[in-house]
């Protein structure tokens, strides 16, 4: 009877690990291919240019699947990007958007924050949530550089970019004085 035990035990244990294994593998899979991702937005999840490339560490799971699936069909453009995503798996895809979201916003060098948020700003938070830190299906502003987040909505503003349906027109509605006040507050929070 107890050798009986012990041989269900060890058998739930050899079959709890073998189960385990593909999944370590996976993940130590998508660690791997998270690197080449370093090379660009950071070891330590602060971008090696912030003015041109965002933060993706803590960024929101769902906005960063949507921006990797976008980057891979084409439907938002970008030399760098749209190669590296067009190699990947689906899975992988819904991986590596996971991992990065998984991990710490990280603390960098913020400008000062401006005292009130503009005026125009409040239906922002409607979806980027009242902190701005993102939320479905939101993308998280809060702590982004002063030039990503300009360029980012002069790109809406022009349509340049163009793979979200709310934020060309809402872009586009805005002086770009306006936008720039809107990106300089989101900067220092």
């Amino acid at each position: 009877m107890h050798v009986r035990r012990i041989l269900i035990v060890f058998g739930a244990a050899a079959g709890w690990l073998a189960a385990s294994l593909p999944a370590v593998a996976a993940d130590d899979d998508i660690a791997a291919k998270a690197q080449t991702c370093a090379a660009c937005h950071g070891e330590a999840g602060l971008p090696t240019d912030p003015k041109t490339i965002p933060v993706i560490w803590g960024q929101q799971q769902s906005y960063l699947m949507k921006q990797l699936r976008n980057y891979r069909n084409g439907e938002r453009d970008s030399p760098i990007m749209g190669p590296v995503a067009k190699d990947l798996a689906e899975a992988d895809l819904r991986r590596l958007a996971a991992y990065f979201a998984a991990k710490p916003w990280p603390a960098g060098p913020k400008p000062a924050a401006a005292a009130a948020p503009p005026a125009n700003m409040a239906q922002c938070q409607s979806c980027h949530q009242p902190d701005f830190a993102g939320g479905m299906p939101a993308p998280r502003l809060a702590g982004l550089s002063y030039e990503y987040l300009s360029q980012a909505m002069d790109a809406f503003a022009t349509k340049e970019r163009n793979n979200n349906l709310d934020m060309p027109e809402f872009m586009h509605r805005l002086s770009k004085a306006d936008r720039d006040a809107m990106a300089r507050y989101l900067s220092g929070l």
